[in-house]
């Protein structure tokens, strides 16, 4: 029988890639990830896609939230929180387990689960543990759902602060004179850990950087002038982590490099300086989110030197296998070499943040970063790569 005359099902318009915005978290970082959120939220091109925003909350609950960019903003020195954004306080969000489906479910007790349609893509702007180092991407990985930043690997090395180091060492990076102290360390022998500490200050000298080994945004750090300080910094770090690192405090500018993925490869935008912030003693939670202590952009370095740490935030970000995005940050010594400090693979991404200021001087504005991202994470597979 001839088909010619029966008439034509009109074409299906093709349904837009859905996004979605997972952020909040359980670390102590949960406010500044849904600040970041509410910037993705804005400038993501909703021509272009579908958004579904999902808010975890501190205690792990994964929750549907309102798509009101607005309200995720610190006001009056207040950071906003999942729990204010959550459209009920029980129900929860449940990503697939099985690789065949990219279904997202919502369910609530005593209610008929409801399905909220596929998921193309993730975009986790999640900062600090469970979330920003490999575990969010691990269960990304086993649901079959792309996602943008770094892999299970380079996203557990780029939050561990002592294993990024000895990353970068064997790779011919140079990185600033540090100790760690392991959780059996402290347990076992408080005197000799800290004698530990002590005798390392003997070697480098005063003042110390006691810092969480796997946390962000300088959030528990603590900069220790003399002996008398270093009980009360120890104490702080391990609020955040049982395990702290304390690095030598290097003499010299902070340099900033972001790093992007593009088709053809990562590149690295113009740097940025941090000024040393007034009134802080260094560029701490309160200079970078909540005083807004501003950046020098691009950084005033001769072409050789601007030359030089590009070079070098590309290099981290090979060696530590990373994808998408990482914000590389040195320092630039008073001999003039580049001392590299660590990664961030998901780093402060609002608008006023250093990583997408640094790519605005290079050419790259907010949406199309965003943009990008989304693109790279779309083009990139699941499973090993």
């Amino acid at each position: 029988m001839s088909t010619e005359n029966l008439p034509q099902q009109p074409e299906q318009p093709a349904r837009k890639p859905r996004v979605a915005v997972v952020f909040g978290g359980r670390s102590s970082e949960h406010g500044i990830s849904v600040v970041t959120a509410g910037a993705v939220l804005k400038a993501i091109d909703r021509t272009k896609y579908d958004v579904l925003p999902i808010g975890i909350t501190s205690d792990g609950r994964w929750a549907l939230t309102a798509d009101e960019p607005e309200r995720m903003a610190i006001v009056e020195r207040r950071q906003p929180s999942v729990e204010q954004l959550a459209e009920t306080g029980e129900g929860g969000v449940v990503l697939p387990v099985d690789p065949a489906s990219r279904e997202v479910v919502y369910s609530e007790p005593g209610s008929v689960p409801k399905a909220l349609g596929e998921v193309d893509v993730v975009f986790p702007v999640l900062h600090g543990p469970y979330g920003e180092d490999g575990t969010l991407q691990g269960l990304l990985e086993l649901s079959g759902v792309p996602y943008v930043g770094s892999g299970v690997l380079a996203s557990a090395v780029g939050q561990d602060k002592e294993y990024m180091k000895r990353v970068f060492t064997s790779f011919g990076l140079k990185v600033g004179p540090y100790v760690v102290i392991r959780p059996r360390e402290w347990q076992q022998d408080e005197s000799a850990a800290r004698k530990k500490i002590i005798d390392f200050a003997g070697e480098h000298g005063w003042p110390l950087f006691v810092k969480p080994a796997r946390a962000g945004s300088s959030i528990g750090i603590t900069k220790v002038d003399d002996l008398s300080g270093l009980d009360e910094a120890i104490a702080t770090a391990q609020a955040h982590d049982p395990k702290i690192l304390v690095e030598a405090a290097l003499r010299g500018r902070e340099i900033e490099c972001g790093v992007l993925e593009f088709e053809d490869g990562p590149r690295a935008s113009v740097p940025a300086e941090i000024p040393p912030p007034e009134d802080h003693a260094y560029y701490d939670f309160e200079a970078k989110y909540i005083d807004s202590t501003p950046g020098i952009v691009p950084a005033p370095l001769t072409e050789e030197q601007t030359a030089e740490v590009r070079r070098l935030a590309v290099e981290a970000f090979e060696a530590a296998s990373c994808e998408g995005l990482v914000r590389a940050d040195f320092f630039l010594t008073e001999d003039g070499e580049f001392v590299i400090n660590e990664i961030n693979t998901m780093p402060g991404f609002t608008p006023i943040s250093m990583y997408p200021q640094m790519w605005q001087a290079t050419g790259v504005s907010y949406p199309e970063l965003v943009d990008l991202l989304v693109q790279a994470a779309l083009r990139r597979p699941t499973g090993l790569r």
